[in-house]
């Protein structure tokens, strides 16, 4: 079993033979390997598996820590495994939770099933034989011949069922059979070998999914030059598959694969993103151009905005740095609100100076911010950095109006907004009428910088009259 590393290596300059430590993992990157390997075992908590709260947005783990895992019966419900990570300080020991697994079941056998995930859990980062030197190698006859597999009810009918009938009469059990399969022998390409023909009729392609999931690249190079049809689904798999191996099967297909429908390819990013490994997403967004059939600039800020949702926010920003203002000015307004949901003061002003746009979300990302007067000042840093509102988004401007944020509100009409028109809207909408302090005000912001407007006036309006002007 290969380990998942917690640090990352890379070849050395100097040694092209050697490795050497080159930082460390993100949390959201090892959680996603881990969890697709236990996954592939069949030994995912049946009722939730969720990262801790503090590794999240893509923050690094602590050079030098170590993981442990604790299981017992919950205070109410369920049965628990906890998994920490536990690294020195200044000398001093620091333990935070790293991920939490929940089972709904009580009874003993629920809880060996949790011990059984804990011990696959330690496995993963430790081995299956305690090997911490990460360049000790373990000769095929040393591995241990014993195995325990613990089945669930459904598992042990079905492993009963297998040695009484043919397993070609079993075709329509197919899902639970592959998990078996998976948990007995390891994957479904290694029991392709023990028995020496395909256990079930399935396609080239459907051999080369299995190797993705399998983590198998030998087999994969073999069988995806056969289906080239189905390169775009192969990507978006292959994407998403955690871990070394991954990564290489998608630059495998990125090498050879020359235009990639642009649907498939923004789903490969998804995927790649749900991995944690900024670097993949990187290689995908970098690569796009060269490999989307028809070049669409929205791409880059749709991925940025599936990151900011995702809520991997440091990765989010390493996107945003390697953007050029082209590609985020091309990103869909929606872009900008999603950002701002995240409450990320630097963030929201990095998107904003390379060029993103509110479009119609302008209301919704000035009205938290300016409501009550609870953070107008960062209203007027984000509109001082550049964010445009629309000409015609009287709704933004009155959003300003009606929370007394005047000065956001003469930076939008500062920006181009014609303040005669917004006049006639705010007639209409009887705003002239509930808010005239604000609205004179603003009417001598608009007049002290347009001179030549002092002498004009619009009809009809509710409001008084000021230097010439309808209010």
């Amino acid at each position: 079993m290969q380990i998942i590393e917690l640090e990352k290596y890379q070849p050395s300059l100097d040694d092209p033979h050697r490795l050497e430590y080159a930082g460390q993992r993100t949390g959201r990157e090892v959680f996603a390997e881990l969890k697709q390997r236990l996954e592939n075992a069949g030994l995912l908590p049946d009722e939730y598996f969720l990262i801790g709260r503090e590794w999240e947005h893509g923050e690094d783990i602590p050079k030098g820590a170590d993981l442990f895992v604790t299981t017992d019966y919950g205070g109410s419900e369920g049965c628990y495994l906890d998994i920490y990570l536990k690294w020195y300080e200044d000398n001093k020991p620091v333990t935070k939770n790293f991920a939490t697994g929940k089972t709904l079941g009580e009874t003993g056998a629920d809880l060996d099933r949790m011990f059984l995930i804990s011990s696959a859990i330690t496995k993963a980062f430790h081995g299956d034989r305690g090997q911490y030197d990460r360049y000790q190698t373990l000769h095929p006859e040393q591995n241990a011949k014993n195995m325990m597999v613990s089945l669930s009810p459904a598992e042990h009918k079905l492993f009963v069922d297998a040695l009484i009938e043919h397993r070609e009469r079993m075709l329509h059990q197919v899902d639970g059979t592959e998990q078996l399969l998976r948990r007995m022998v390891g994957n479904i390409t290694e029991y392709m070998d023990v028995v020496g023909e395909r256990p079930l009729h399935i396609s080239d392609y459907d051999r080369a999914s299995l190797a993705i999931r399998d983590g198998n690249l030998n087999a994969f190079k073999e069988l995806y030059p056969r289906v080239p049809d189905h390169a775009d689904d192969l990507l978006i798999e292959a994407a998403g598959r955690c871990g070394d191996v991954g990564r290489k099967m998608m630059l495998n297909l990125l090498v050879d694969v020359e235009h990639v429908d642009n649907t498939a390819y923004f789903a490969a990013g998804c995927a790649a993103i749900e991995t944690g490994d900024t670097e993949r997403v990187r290689c995908l967004m970098e690569q796009a151009e060269t490999h989307m059939e028809k070049r669409d600039m929205s791409f880059y800020g749709e991925t940025i905005g599936y990151a900011l949702e995702n809520n991997n926010l440091r990765m989010a920003k390493t996107l945003i740095e390697d953007a050029t203002p082209e590609q985020i000015t091309a990103a869909p307004a929606s872009l900008l609100f999603r950002a701002s949901v995240k409450d990320d003061f630097p963030l929201m002003l990095d998107l904003i100076r390379k060029g993103a746009r509110p479009g119609d979300y302008a209301r919704h990302i000035l009205q938290p911010l300016t409501y009550e007067n609870r953070n107008t000042w960062i209203a007027e840093r984000y509109l001082e950095a550049g964010m445009q509102i629309d000409p015609d988004d009287y709704d933004a401007l009155y959003t300003c109006v009606k929370n007394g944020a005047l000065t956001c509100a003469k930076r939008i009409l500062d920006q181009g907004m014609d303040f005669q028109m917004f006049q006639s809207w705010a007639d209409r909408h009887g705003v002239s009428a509930s808010y005239p302090d604000a609205m004179i005000q603003l009417a001598e912001h608009w007049v002290d910088q347009n001179p030549e407007q002092q002498e004009q006036s619009i009809e009809p309006s509710q409001g008084p009259v000021m230097g010439g002007m309808s209010l």
